[in-house]
C-alpha cells in the first residue's frame, strides 16, 4: 500500500515562530483568504467568502463547542496537578455526561502525574452561593490515559456547570502562553452547539452571523453535523513513514436531516475545516459496511485508520448509494442521529468522495492535517504555503485562512 510508505519528512516546510498567529484578529472575518482555484493562487478577505462558491451548493460546518477541559488541583503538599479531559467513560454519551449529578468518570490526561501518587484529590468550589467539594479518584490506566472519577457533594449540580465554575479552556501548545478570558469567546465557532471537544475546529473561527447571513443571500445551503475534536489532533507524527502512526478516534454524529440533504446535492459539499472533511468522508465507508452488512451497530460502522485504502474494486459503490445505506440503517433502527466514531487517515493516495471544495486554516509542518490538505489538492500543497508565507498570512489555529477548489 503506497500510501503507509509516504515519508512525512517530505511535508515539511519552516515555520517562523512570528508566522504563528498567537492571538486573533480584533474582526474574525476580517482575516485573509488564500484562494486556491484549479492550480492558481490568489488572496482576498474572508468576508468576501460567499463570492466563490457556486449558488445551490451545500457547505457543511462542525458545531462543535469547546469545553474548558483542564480541572487543576492543589494537592496540601502545594503540588499542582492537572486533570485534562480528554473522552466521556461512564456515562460515553456526551450529551448524557454533561447532565450527570453527582458522580462521573472520564479518560484524562495527568500533568504532575508523579506528584499524585494515591489518595484523591479534592477542591472547593462557590456554586450560586453553596459551596461544595469536587473530588477526583484514579480508577486505572486506560491505553496511555489515566481512568479518573469524579464526585461531588451536591445534586442540584450537574458537571456542566462544575467545569464552567472550575475548568480552564484547552487553547493549542504551540501558543505557547496561558489561557485568557478572551478565549473563551474567541476559540469557539459562533456555531458552536454540542459541547465535547477538546480543541476548536478552527477553520470555523473565521465565521460571523454576517457571512452566514450572506451565505444565505447567495443561495448556499448549510448544514451542521458534529465531530468532537480530540487532543490527538495535536499528536505530532514521529514515525519515519506515516504507516507507523496510529491515529486516534474521534466521536461524530450526524443527524438524518443532513443525509437527506447530502442526498439532494448528489453527495457533494463544501466542508468548512479538516473536522468536517473527516465527518463527511467517513460516511461513504460507513455506507459500504452497511452494503456488505445492513445488521451492524453503530459501534461497528467505525471507520479503521487504513480502511479506505483496503477496498477493493467490487467492493465500492457510488456515493449516493452510500448515503442511502446510512439512510435505510436510521429508519430500520428507528434512529434521528448516527452516532459513532472514525480513525479515518486522510493523505495522497486517498480518493475523495464527498468534499468538493474545503475552507481551512494553514497546518503544522509534518502533521496529518498537511497530509490531508495535500491529498485534496493532489500534491499541489508546498504552492499554496510557499505563497502564504510569502504573503505574510498567519498560520495554525488563529491565523488565516484558505478556500481550496481542486477542480
Amino acid at each position: 500500500m503506497e500510501t503507509q510508505h509516504i515519508h512525512i519528512s517530505d511535508y515539511t516546510y519552516e515555520l517562523p515562530d512570528e508566522r504563528i498567529a498567537k492571538f486573533p484578529i480584533a474582526q474574525r472575518d476580517h482575516s485573509k483568504l488564500l484562494v486556491y482555484r484549479h492550480g492558481e493562487v490568489s488572496e482576498d478577505v474572508f468576508y468576501h467568502l460567499p463570492d466563490y462558491l457556486p449558488t445551490g451548493a451545500l457547505m457543511v460546518f462542525n458545531n462543535t463547542k469547546v469545553i474548558q477541559a483542564r480541572i487543576h488541583f492543589r494537592k496540601e503538599t502545594g503540588a499542582l496537578i492537572e486533570v485534562f479531559l480528554l473522552e466521556p467513560a461512564v456515562p460515553s454519551d456526551y450529551e448524557l455526561m454533561f447532565q450527570t449529578h453527582g458522580h462521573c468518570e472520564w479518560y484524562c490526561l495527568v500533568g504532575n502525574q508523579k506528584k499524585w501518587k494515591e489518595g484523591s484529590l479534592r477542591r472547593s468550589l462557590e456554586m450560586n452561593g453553596v459551596t461544595l467539594m469536587l473530588q477526583a479518584t484514579r480508577l486505572g490506566e486506560h491505553g496511555t490515559s489515566q481512568h479518573i472519577a469524579f464526585d461531588w457533594d451536591n445534586d442540584n449540580v450537574a458537571f456542566a456547570e462544575i467545569l464552567d465554575a472550575v475548568g480552564e479552556l484547552p487553547i493549542p501548545p504551540y501558543l505557547n502562553r496561558e489561557t485568557q478570558e478572551s478565549d473563551k469567546t474567541t476559540y469557539q465557532t459562533v456555531y458552536s452547539k454540542i459541547k465535547g471537544s477538546v480543541a476548536a475546529p478552527t477553520a470555523g473561527l473565521h465565521f460571523t452571523d454576517q457571512v452566514l447571513s450572506e451565505l444565505d443571500a447567495h443561495g448556499i445551503d448549510r448544514e451542521e453535523l458534529t465531530l468532537h475534536v480530540g487532543a490527538g489532533t495535536f499528536k505530532p507524527v514521529k514515525s519515519e513513514e506515516i504507516g507507523g502512526h496510529e491515529m486516534h478516534s474521534e466521536y461524530i454524529s450526524v443527524r438524518k436531516q443532513t443525509l437527506e440533504k447530502l442526498l439532494r446535492h448528489h453527495a457533494s459539499a463544501i466542508a468548512v475545516g479538516t473536522t468536517s472533511v473527516r465527518t463527511l468522508e467517513s460516511l461513504y465507508y460507513m455506507g459500504v459496511k452497511l452494503e456488505q452488512n445492513p445488521n451492524l451497530t453503530e459501534e461497528q460502522l467505525h471507520v479503521n485508520q487504513w480502511e479506505p485504502y483496503q477496498l477493493s474494486p467490487e467492493q465500492e459503490i457510488t456515493t449516493e448509494k452510500a448515503i442511502q445505506n446510512l439512510l435505510d440503517y436510521l429508519k430500520r433502527n428507528d434512529l434521528n442521529t448516527l452516532h459513532t466514531s472514525t480513525q479515518i487517515i486522510i493523505a495522497p493516495g486517498y480518493q475523495y468522495k464527498i468534499v468538493k471544495m474545503l475552507v481551512t486554516n494553514f497546518h503544522q509542518p509534518q502533521s496529518t492535517l498537511l497530509l490531508l490538505v495535500s491529498a485534496f489538492v493532489h500534491g499541489d500543497w508546498r504552492k499554496i504555503y510557499d505563497y502564504a508565507l510569502a504573503h505574510e498570512f498567519r498560520f495554525l489555529s488563529y491565523g488565516d485562512s484558505s478556500l481550496l477548489i481542486p477542480e
